[in-house]
């Protein structure tokens, strides 16, 4: 969390400091026209003259504004620009001191799959692409970018994922949990095979605008039940994906589930299998159950950290999930970071703790 630590409390030395690998980073545009000089003509006027119309009910900002601007520290401004524009300020303050050997790249703003024109959305994704490649991966060898896709056209998503397939500065696509139907419906599944076929995991990072209320009963008073809905969405995201049968059909896919917490995910999968043993006539195309699938296919960064009274309930919910499924992220620059100092509220060594700050993700996306 973004907790500043007793200043009594010895903070542990940049230099001393292990690699760790960090699965959550929002680069950010310093302003909206930063993305035009990645935009054919044409859609460089649309987006002057008309913006983006993204699916939701509100004329324009997201439905709860947050309780600091962009949602981000307040020490996390670089001079002239927004939280996540400036690679150096970047570098300074959260890169360099934590010995970040991997940053994994999620552009989440402007949200481009959300956009309710599709040739737009496509277009604009495009652009986001590019722009991660020419002002931060090509720059600094160790972030890599998110495959931004415009998910509401799996085809055009498909295409996309297969234009970049192969291209060293990627290692996931990023889907956002909101969409205009569960992700485990069949109009999704060009983005899996694709992402299959190129070897790539699936990242579905909490938020998004899908047209409809993060709750099924219709907008929230506060902005802490968004928060607390973000959970709520991946996991009605997960299960859709197995029920609707996507890991059977697409059996190398690997999913991450990004800034969604994690605790939640054993007593999930228990209810799934409890009701599945009870209604698996229903799907006669899942050959498992539901926990089988999850336990194959899912992995989960860690932000936000869930923090028990009991510390050891958190290890108990780490040994069922699988320490080699949880990838450290710090959510890097949003008010609710994660400082790897502090974050692990129960201890982890040798090995484990290798795992779980860099090993991990190297090897989801096959860069151990």
């Amino acid at each position: 969390m973004n907790v500043q630590a007793p200043a009594t409390t010895p903070r542990p030395a940049a230099g001393s400091r292990p690699a760790m690998a960090d699965g959550d980073i929002h680069p950010c545009l310093a302003q909206a026209s930063d993305i035009l000089p990645y935009l054919p003509t044409r859609w460089q006027r649309h987006m002057q003259s008309f913006g983006i119309l993204p699916r939701h009910g509100y004329q324009s900002g997201p439905a709860y504004p947050k309780g600091q601007p962009d949602a981000a520290r307040r020490d996390a401004w670089p001079p002239g620009g927004r939280p996540g524009s400036d690679l150096g300020f970047m570098q300074r303050q959260h890169l360099d001191p934590n010995n970040v050997a991997l940053g994994v790249l999620n552009v989440i703003a402007p949200a481009a799959g959300a956009a309710q024109n599709l040739d737009f959305s496509a277009a604009l994704a495009r652009a986001l692409n590019e722009w991660q490649v020419a002002e931060w991966t090509s720059k600094d060898s160790r972030l890599k970018g998110s495959v931004v896709v415009p998910y509401e056209d799996a085809q055009a998503a498909a295409a996309e994922i297969r234009h970049w397939a192969g291209h060293k500065d990627f290692v996931q696509v990023l889907l956002l949990s909101r969409t205009a139907e569960p992700l485990g419906q069949r109009r999704y599944w060009p983005i899996y095979e694709a992402a299959q076929e190129a070897g790539l995991p699936v990242g579905v990072h909490a938020f998004g605008y899908g047209g409809y209320p993060v709750t099924g009963g219709g907008w929230p008073s506060f902005y802490i039940e968004e928060m607390v809905g973000h959970a709520q969405a991946c996991q009605a995201q997960l299960t859709s994906l197995v029920i609707e049968g996507v890991f059977e059909r697409f059996p190398r896919l690997r999913l991450v589930l990004i800034e969604a917490g994690f605790a939640w995910l054993p007593a999930h999968a228990w209810r799934l299998d409890k009701v599945w043993s009870r209604l698996r006539e229903e799907t006669p195309h899942l050959r498992r159950k539901p926990s089988a699938y999850i336990r194959d296919h899912v992995w989960l960064t860690t932000q936000p950290m869930e923090e028990p009274e009991r510390k050891r309930h958190l290890n108990d919910v780490i040994e069922w999930i699988g320490a080699d499924r949880l990838v450290f992220a710090t959510d890097y620059p949003h008010w609710d970071y994660d400082d790897p100092a502090w974050s692990l509220p129960v201890p982890l060594e040798g090995a484990a703790r290798q795992g779980f700050f860099l090993d991990n993700a190297r090897a989801l996306y096959g860069l151990a």
